[in-house]
């Protein structure tokens, strides 16, 4: 239990920083993180980090795939775990 606890940690704050990335990134005209790449970190793990981020940077929060798909992926991981752990 303790490795996946440390993943989870790991990817939410990964995940973070990757929003934050390519926010700065969009606002200094630079290479920009694909969609796919922001979605599937989300996905693997970092739904939570993914969330904040948005929330934070004010980063993909007019797009429907962002803030429809970050809260579903959110609520699908929890149902995930409390299947799991409970």
């Amino acid at each position: 239990m303790d490795s996946i606890f440390i993943y989870i940690v790991v990817i939410n704050v990964v995940t973070f920083l990757v929003y934050g990335i390519d926010k700065w990134n969009a606002m200094h005209n630079l290479r920009r993180i694909p969609e796919k790449t922001l979605l599937a970190s989300a996905a693997v793990g970092g739904s939570i980090g993914a969330y904040v981020g948005m929330q934070l940077f004010r980063h993909k929060t007019r797009k429907p795939k962002f803030y429809i798909g970050v809260p579903l992926i959110i609520t699908i991981q929890l149902g995930i775990l409390v299947y799991i752990y409970h």
